[in-house]
């Protein structure tokens, strides 16, 4: 479609009025009801025009079932056992239950 450079593109876009910014991001996530999509390695670009921003997200994408507790009852569950969240999540997914979560952890 068009024959140009990367530059030659850079500035036809900022005559234009459109501005891109990379994101250094390590993980994305998109939620919705029934699951989380992940993307790993993400290359993100913000991409600003016409005072709206949109992003492309391009990386390695997979599903998990969407996570039933809420930072707060994490952080609840960290303030009573000392626990990392990353022990307190692993735990959660087996137990399905904060009590029986709380009561694993504090062994």
């Amino acid at each position: 479609m068009f024959n140009l450079g990367a530059k030659q593109m850079e500035k036809m876009m900022k005559q234009m009025g459109i501005k891109t910014e990379n994101i250094d991001a390590t993980e994305v996530i998109i939620k919705t009801p029934d699951k989380n999509i992940v993307v790993s390695n993400p290359h993100v670009t913000k991409i600003s025009m016409q005072g709206k921003d949109t992003f492309q997200i391009m990386g390695d994408i997979s599903e998990k079932e969407a996570q039933e507790f809420t930072q707060a009852d994490i952080d609840m569950i960290k303030e009573q056992t000392g626990a990392s969240e990353e022990e307190i999540i692993k735990t959660l997914d087996e137990t399905k239950d904060i009590a029986e979560t709380i009561l694993k952890l504090k062994k």
